[in-house]
Parts: structure tokens; C-alpha cells; sequence
């Protein structure tokens, strides 16, 4: 699938659900249960690899499952780079070249950064980011590479005041930057869904949460893509970590079995 055929997977009357990976065998098994697009999950790929999230890993232990994870699927891939990885457009820009030759059609990228010391996680000055994705965006253009690019907004994420407002100004400035679609993690009241969808003419992106509308609701308020982010991957860490406990408590591999 081209990136102009992903792009167009972002204008159907449903919205488009990634199922998030972490590995070959996850991305095999997305394809088999018939989802018609995978992304990677920046946390979990961190957490199988032994790193906290926030660019813990390097670029080129990332690009690696990548790969792999194109050599064995036909889904269409795009990948989350976090915050680029650098904070040198031309750097950013040239991961992204690998990893569109590498096969990917897209990737998520975010405004705002882990400091590494304490691990707090906060946001990027918007109109610094909003430069940061034109200098990327006229590099890739120059380079004749075609690529979506998700810009994820971490106002919800982070309790910024007046989150559906700051999320509107963020939007619009990555929007004449050049982002293909916005993504809007915790994001989950209706009504501050209908009001940066309406803000919009990209296609808006939400993640799973616990009080996150159903599907139908979601297209209903005009969502066009849905994200599983990294609860898939927690949830069956969660699940190996009762079993081996089963194991250890029964002294039987019994509870494997049933």
C-alpha cells in the first residue's frame, strides 16, 4: 500500500483503526485478525527492549524491529518517533527517510519530551514545535519522500489549562506546518471531541482509555482514527505475569493448559 492509499484510509465513513504493535509476532497477528493497519507503540517497543519510554532506546534499535516487523507483514505500518529523536530537523527528517525505506507509509510524532533525569514528560513551545515539523516536512518534500505524518498533541495528556483550546491552537499551527492528521491522547468527552474535530479539516486521532466512547460514537462525533497505544502490550504482560504466578503457586504447568 502507498502512502496515498493510507491517506485515503483516513476519509472513509468509519474510522480507521491501528492496531498498535510491539514485534513481528504481534504485527502477524494483527494482520491474521484482519485490521487493515498497524503502528508501532514507542512504550511498549521501550519496555520489550528493557528502556523507559521517552527515547530511552536508540533510533537504530527502533529502526531494527521496524524491519523486521515490515519484512513480515503486509499491513501497511506507521511508526511513533516520538519527538524525533533530535531536536535537528535534517536528523529527524533523515530517520524518517530510513524508515520509509524500510517500508513505513507513516509515522506519529509528538510535542513534547521526557526529561531524561527525572522523567517528567513536558510539552514543547507550540510555535517552536510547529517550526520544528515545516523544516522536517520542506526536507522530506525536497527529498521526493512521501510520508503521513501524525502529530501528536499531549495537552490532554499532560492537564494543560484549557486543554480543547490549546488543543485548537496546536492543531491549527501543525495543520500550515504540513501534518497529514492530528492525534489527541486521553482525549475522551464527547463534547471536547465534537469541538476539535470541528476545529479541524485533519483527520483527528484519539486513543484507548478507559472512558473512551465506543466506535460507533467515536464516527459519529467525526473521529477518523482510533489508536490502541501500548495497553494491549500492559494487559498481556499482566496476563504472563498471573500465569507464571499460577505456575509458581500450583508447582504445576496445569493452569498453562486451561
Amino acid at each position: 500500500m502507498t502512502t496515498t492509499d493510507f491517506k485515503s484510509l483516513h476519509q472513509q465513513d468509519r474510522p480507521l483503526i491501528i492496531c498498535n504493535v510491539w514485534d513481528v509476532a504481534s504485527a502477524k497477528m494483527a494482520q491474521k485478525m484482519g485490521f487493515s493497519s498497524i503502528g508501532t507503540s514507542s512504550a511498549a517497543i521501550a519496555s520489550m527492549l528493557g528502556y523507559n519510554d521517552g527515547e530511552h532506546m536508540a533510533f537504530e534499535e527502533l529502526l531494527f524491529i521496524v524491519k523486521r516487523i515490515s519484512a513480515c507483514s503486509d499491513l501497511p505500518l506507521t511508526v511513533d518517533i516520538e519527538a524525533g529523536f533530535s531536536d535537528d530537523a535534517s536528523i529527524t527528517a533523515s530517520y524518517i527517510s530510513a524508515l520509509v525505506e524500510a517500508g513505513v507509509v507513516g509515522i506519529n510524532i509528538e510535542d513534547s519530551k521526557v526529561n531524561k533525569v527525572d522523567e517528567v514528560r513536558s510539552l514543547i513551545d507550540a510555535e517552536s514545535f510547529a517550526s520544528f515539523i515545516t523544516k522536517i516536512n520542506k526536507l522530506l518534500v525536497a527529498a521526493s519522500i512521501d510520508v503521513f505524518i501524525n502529530v501528536r498533541t499531549d495537552t490532554f495528556l499532560l492537564g494543560v489549562k484549557e486543554p480543547i483550546e490549546e488543543t485548537q491552537r496546536r492543531t491549527s499551527l501543525y495543520q500550515a506546518a504540513g501534518a497529514d492528521g492530528v492525534f489527541v491522547p486521553c482525549i475522551v468527552e464527547r463534547e471536547a471531541i465534537k469541538a476539535v474535530v470541528k476545529s479541524t479539516d485533519l483527520p483527528v486521532n484519539v486513543m484507548c482509555m478507559p472512558d473512551l466512547p465506543n466506535f460507533d460514537t467515536l464516527a459519529m462525533l467525526g473521529v477518523q482514527r482510533i489508536s490502541m497505544g501500548n495497553f494491549l502490550f500492559d494487559t498481556l504482560q499482566a496476563d504472563f505475569s498471573a500465569r507464571l504466578n499460577d505456575i509458581q503457586k500450583q508447582q504445576s504447568f496445569q493452569s498453562v493448559f486451561s
